[in-house]
């Protein structure tokens, strides 16, 4: 494994950035201008978080920001969850969305305890 020299280098930064991605595109065509900006800042505040908290260049920052990354990517999560229940995303999408915060954030969740544990 090389060694991490910039947040660009973290796969769950990486990760999040797609993701946010995936949700603009995602609610292209979305006329709920509400409920879709919520959940387009919620998509962008996982990886940013993330940036945000490792250029910090402290530990105990860097799991803080970590933690709020996690909570957007709950936050995140609910949201898709009210979008497929109305009819905004459809279910497969959807339910493709939703694992993948699940992952983004069991991904969050092993590196804080990495970074809580080893540094």
């Amino acid at each position: 494994m090389s060694k991490v020299e910039k947040f660009e280098d973290l796969k769950v930064w990486q990760d999040g950035l797609s993701l946010a991605v995936m949700m603009y595109e995602s609610l292209a065509g979305c006329r709920d201008f509400s409920l879709k900006e919520q959940m387009c800042r919620s998509a962008v505040s996982i990886s940013s978080n993330v940036a945000e908290g490792f250029e910090r260049h402290s530990n105990k920052e860097f799991i803080r920001f970590l933690r709020i990354a996690k909570g957007s990517s709950g936050e995140l999560r609910t949201q898709i969850y009210i979008a497929m229940s109305i009819g905004l995303i459809e279910r497969e999408k959807g339910n493709s969305l939703v694992a993948k915060t699940q992952i983004l954030s069991a991904m969050l969740q092993n590196l804080i305890k990495t970074r809580e544990t080893k540094f």
